[in-house]
């Protein structure tokens, strides 16, 4: 597995899911919401740069 497609999945995964709760009306981009979404989008993008690891190799 290519660790820099890891880092960039999550990475990008993990800022979208964060700032998914803002765009629905929590400013509070600290909140509990914000960081379970975080937590979620990494996870997704983990999960997502393994298969597109795979993939490409």
């Amino acid at each position: 597995m290519n660790k820099t497609v890891l880092l960039f999945f999550a990475s990008v995964f993990g800022l979208l899911g964060g700032y998914v709760p803002f765009l629905f009306g929590d400013k509070d981009m600290l909140g509990g919401w914000s960081i379970l979404m975080g937590l979620i989008g990494g996870l997704f993008g983990i999960w997502l740069g393994v298969w597109v690891s795979k993939r490409l190799s």
